[in-house]
């Protein structure tokens, strides 16, 4: 039996997705999808700034996985589901800052809200990591990062997640929204990531 392939609606959105434009400080490309959490799925890789094609960047990276299940879960609320992670180093400092995670949390919030990305459903983690370097390692210093893993239900068009998601991984890697082109002296970490 052949095998049909994807449902039009979800190849006409991968399409839409595949076609957009981000802003010069990211590299987006397209990954292998994992093929165990739906029917259907697209996923994508993103990198501030990488010093090399396929190499997670210094500055930040992370994934957007989007999920289609003509059975609309009952977990999703719907057929569609939006999985990311976002990661950067930070300063050791600010690696501490009890509301670290919060603030993390908020700007994927607030990077939907901006984009007038409608979603329900959400869910996640923010975790903050403080490292230090010890025997061989002890030179690297003291290090930290932040990672957000989230999923959410969409509503409406599906480009303002993947734009907000982008979003969330420049602001997580020190670029805020409109600072595009803006020269960055370094990453944002100590000796150590």
């Amino acid at each position: 039996m052949d095998d049909p392939g994807p449902p039009a609606a979800f190849a006409a959105i991968s399409d839409a997705l595949r076609a957009l434009s981000f802003r010069q400080d990211l590299t987006v490309r397209e990954i292998p999808a994992p093929a165990s959490l739906a029917p259907d799925s697209i996923a994508f890789a993103g990198d501030v700034r990488p010093e090399a094609e396929g190499v997670d960047s210094e500055y930040g990276t992370g994934r957007f996985v989007l999920l289609h299940d003509a059975t609309a879960p009952d977990a999703w609320g719907g057929p569609w589901r939006i999985v990311c992670f976002a990661q950067a180093p930070l300063e050791p400092e600010i690696g501490t800052d009890p509301l670290l995670a919060d603030v993390a949390w908020s700007w994927l919030v607030d990077a939907l809200k901006t984009r007038g990305a409608q979603f329900h459903s959400a869910s996640g983690t923010a975790t903050k990591t403080l490292s230090k370097g010890f025997g061989t390692l002890a030179a690297e210093g003291d290090g930290a990062q932040i990672e957000l893993r989230a999923s959410w239900s969409p509503a409406g068009d599906l480009a303002g997640h993947i734009q907000a998601w982008a979003e969330l991984v420049c602001m997580l890697a020190g670029l805020p929204p409109g600072s595009e082109g803006i020269a960055v002296f370094g990453s944002r970490k100590g000796s150590r990531a």
